[in-house]
């Protein structure tokens, strides 16, 4: 596991993902990941830097930087997405 960021670097953090930045999870570290391909809107980075995204499959947990892997989508994606053409790669999770 990483490091906590320092201020700044949350500050860095904060300023990369802004509300409302779409992005896609690759892989989370974690015993409740979300799936990978999974996206979802940011609603706030936190002082410890985490992005807590409201993710499209209804999930809310928080993608870390530096032990998760996620990006932003690219303005083709989000272009697509607003025309109703992307299509989502969501995994079901039985529980």
């Amino acid at each position: 596991m990483s490091k906590a960021p320092t201020p700044r670097e949350a500050a860095q953090i904060r300023l990369s993902y802004p509300p409302g930045t779409r992005i896609e999870l690759e892989l989370m570290v974690d015993a409740y990941a979300v799936p990978p391909g999974t996206r979802g809107t940011v609603d706030h980075v936190d002082d410890m830097g985490n992005v807590h995204t409201k993710w499209d499959n209804g999930r809310t947990l928080s993608a870390i930087p530096g032990v998760d892997n996620f990006r932003k989508l690219t303005a083709q994606e989000l272009q697509e997405e607003q025309q109703g053409m992307a299509v989502p790669k969501m995994e079901v999770q039985s529980l």
